[in-house]
């Protein structure tokens, strides 16, 4: 160490001093521009001669990660004002002054006090003063110098992965492209070989390779197939110093992944398949799977099952399983066994995505062979058609036959079958059916007005084996027979104008027929014979199966005859031919110039003076009113002068309240006037009660007390009888109700009400002896001073 120190010295000695008077003209990259020197004349400044530079400096080096137990020198900056006698002092500031780089103000040595990293800082900006100490005044103009840390190469390459991940296609050419890394190295890549990296494979070879200068990865081994190894793993290392001896390096792993390519056709694990199902399976139902295996994953072992061949080609389907990649087998057709027991197919699976480079392999595809049998099944019986349509005429009569249908059963016994007729769809059992051999006949005579088509349903069974049974709809059409005359379509009632001409249309008649006949309808409509000779009205028929009633005089009269019947005569056109008579009504009306109808009634031209009906009603509806009227106010006088139901001259009133004394008592507690019982003389007309408020609008009828009545009950029940038949009498009052308890109370009255007025007789002195309890009672009613005396 101290040999490089006098090499630093040496080098900063040796450089000739004409470098030191002007600034530097090249400038290195990675270093800011210096400042222009500054300069100091030695003589005057009045001077106009050259200055000359007054600093003994150059740019400095360091190397970094300086390990010595030493400061490490850097360099010596010296005025040509110092004349060694100390008068001067070296200042240092900027980047680090004072604390990496530290300077001896009396010499101008300069010393690092840290190691320093380059990768952390590679530059450091300074700039010295020389000043008089004892003036405190500089000599020398401040200047800037560099200080540049040398790299050394103390960092390994860093890959920008940890590990990295590829796919590459398998059976690639090859060099086919996988991935790149890329690996850093921090120290300076302008100084020496400390940043240049190269790139090797430390595993993976022979399948993959690495270029030194890029770190691209390429394949190197041809027709990698995935099916025999999926994943590899491959470790690259990143040297510098350029792969030389000596160098750091780093290493990252990657890794690979072959993904599929189609280049395996699907197999079938066996030439050969068998399956069986019974013929009663219906369309749809799968028999069985078939599944050819393809080493490929993914879209490139996707197969596609199809029957190429086979005596079963239209009975029977094969479809592809997308999840399971199975060919399922499914029926196609109605399967019989008695006509064909066993079918041979050629199934055929294909890989629907082919790659054409790998057609020299062989044709992507592979067929088998699938037998099935058909088992017997014991079917229901079949009908010979899927629904039947019989006719027969309306007029039919009962047990005639219409038509009939047939049934067997399909299996190779041939069971005998037995037919009926299925209720719910016959519940008025019009029809019926020989179990034997299904003749369909009638059991009720049919209309076909009141139903066109019968809809029923026949049930074929096995006689040996009931459950095996089928059904088969039957369409039962009644044909039309002319069983119904002719009717108007509606009814007709039209009136003729008094002055109506001859021949005037007064009103069309239309007909209407039950009957449906194949040709359509015809009707004709006349007179009644016995109304064809004299009638003032004649019909005639349009053909058209209308007809008009015409006028056959000049003017009517209403008060001779005001209206007129006519029997009219419809007949139709069909065999046997049915007709009917209808009546018209007309009517004699007076009409206006235009024809129009005003009054048809004869009774307002025979009394023309008297009143019409709805006069007359009014009148009536007036009288009912006034008579009403008359009633109300009469029962409202009478109201008015029935008496109170009370009236008292001085309306005494006692509360009697039941506190169970005597095993109960009076049920009603509520305030009541017991003097109707007690004298029911004093009512009196002037007075009514004071304690009800009366609520309906007509007051109780006065009826006439019971003067001669001296016995209670009698009154009571004299009272009760003229309530129960008085409709006046109001449900507030509680003296309706009567309840007579007898005529007298061993434990007599409590109540000082009737009682005798005179102290001598009553007797209160048995009180006394009753005890302690009673001595307060005997005191108040045995004691010289009374009520009556208060």
């Amino acid at each position: 160490m101290r040999t490089y120190r006098y090499f630093l010295l040496l080098f900063w000695v040796g450089q000739p001093y004409p470098t030191f008077s002007t600034p530097l003209s090249k400038r290195t990259s990675g270093f800011p521009a210096k400042k222009r020197a500054l300069e100091l004349s030695g003589n005057s400044k009045n001077e106009l001669n050259r200055s000359k530079r007054s600093w003994m400096w150059n740019q400095f080096f360091l190397l970094e990660e300086y390990t010595g137990s030493d400061y490490q020198y850097v360099g010596k900056l010296h005025s040509d004002q110092d004349r060694g006698d100390g008068s001067l002092k070296y200042i240092l500031s900027g980047d680090g002054a004072g604390d990496l780089f530290i300077i001896n103000e009396n010499t101008g040595d300069i010393q690092a006090t840290k190691r320093l990293d380059r990768e952390e800082k590679p530059v450091y900006i300074l700039r010295a003063q020389a000043i008089n100490r004892r003036t405190g005044r500089p000599v020398e103009p401040e200047s800037e110098f560099i200080i540049k840390i040398h790299d050394i190469n103390d960092n390994e390459p860093i890959f920008t992965k940890d590990v990295y991940t590829a796919t590459v296609p398998e059976m690639s050419d090859v060099g086919t492209f996988v991935v790149q890394v890329t690996a850093t190295d921090a120290d300076d890549p302008t100084y020496g070989n400390s940043a240049k990296v190269v790139y090797s494979i430390l595993q993976g070879q022979p399948y993959f390779s690495v270029e030194s200068e890029t770190g691209i990865i390429k394949t190197a081994l041809l027709n990698m197939d995935r099916e025999n190894r999926e994943q590899y793993q491959v470790v690259i290392q990143a040297k510098d110093m350029g792969g030389q001896m000596g160098g750091l390096s780093g290493t990252t792993t990657v890794n690979i992944t072959l993904t599929d390519v189609n280049d395996n056709p699907p197999r079938f694990p066996q030439s050969t398949y068998q399956f069986k199902t019974p013929e009663s399976s219906p369309p749809g139902t799968p028999i069985g799977r078939i599944k050819a295996s393809d080493a490929d994953m993914g879209e490139n072992a996707e197969i596609e099952y199809s029957i190429t061949e086979g005596e079963g080609l239209d009975m029977f389907d094969v479809v592809t399983d997308q999840e399971t990649q199975e060919g399922v087998i499914t029926v196609k057709k109605l399967l019989d066994f008695e006509k064909k027991k066993v079918y041979t197919l050629k199934v055929e699976a294909s890989n629907p995505h082919v790659e054409p480079r790998f057609l020299y392999l062989g044709p992507f595809k592979d067929a088998a062979t699938v037998r099935i049998m058909v088992e017997d099944v014991d079917e229901p019986p079949v009908f010979s058609k899927l629904a039947y349509i019989l006719q027969i005429r309306e007029d039919a009569q009962i047990n005639t036959t219409i038509g009939s249908v047939t049934a067997q059963d399909p299996d190779a016994a041939r069971n005998p079958v037995k037919y009926s007729v299925d209720r719910h769809t016959d519940m008025d059992r019009i029809f019926n059916i020989d179990s034997g051999n299904g003749s369909i006949f009638t059991s009720k005579l049919l209309d076909r007005e009141t139903l066109l088509w019968h809809n029923i349903t026949v049930i074929a069974t096995e006689i040996n084996n009931p459950k095996q049974s089928s059904r088969v709809p039957l369409y039962i059409k009644v044909l039309d027979v002319n069983d119904n005359a002719p009717e108007f379509a509606e009814f007709y009632e039209t009136f003729v104008c008094e002055k109506a001409k001859a021949d005037q249309l007064i009103q069309t008649l239309r007909a209407v027929d039950k009957d449906d006949p194949y040709s359509g309808h015809q009707f004709s409509f006349s007179l009644a014979p016995e109304a064809a000779s004299g009638s003032n009205f004649t019909i005639q028929d349009n053909k058209d199966n209308t007809a008009g009633i015409l006028t056959r005089k000049n003017g009517y009269n209403r008060h001779e005859m005001s209206t007129y019947f006519l029997p009219v005569v419809i007949s139709d056109n069909d065999y046997p031919v049915q007709s009917s008579t209808g009546t018209v009504t007309v009517r004699v009306c007076a009409c206006d110039h235009h024809g129009n109808m005003q009054s048809c009634h004869a009774e307002a031209l025979v009394h023309p003076t008297g009143l019409s009906t709805g006069a007359l009603i009014a009148i009536l509806l007036c009288i009912v009113t006034l008579l009403v009227t008359v009633v109300l106010f009469a029962a409202l006088r009478r109201q008015r002068k029935k008496e109170p139901l009370i009236i008292s001259k001085e309306d005494i009133r006692d509360n009697i309240v039941s506190y169970n004394d005597e095993g109960g008592g009076e049920e009603d507690t509520q305030a009541f006037d017991i003097g109707t019982l007690r004298n029911p003389e004093a009512i009196e007309d002037s007075k009514l009660r004071r304690d009800i408020v009366p609520e309906a609008l007509f007051l109780p009828r006065r009826t006439p007390a019971a003067r001669d009545n001296t016995d209670v009950r009698d009154f009571i029940n004299q009272r009760l009888k003229e309530n129960d038949t008085d409709p006046t009498a109001p449900p507030y009052d509680s003296l309706a109700t009567y309840a007579y308890e007898g005529t007298g109370s061993v434990a007599n009255s409590l109540s000082s009400l009737e009682s005798v007025t005179t102290d001598g007789d009553q007797d209160y002195d048995y009180l006394s002896d009753w005890g302690p309890r009673f001595k307060k009672l005997a005191d108040m009613y045995g004691g010289v001073d009374s009520d009556k005396d208060s």
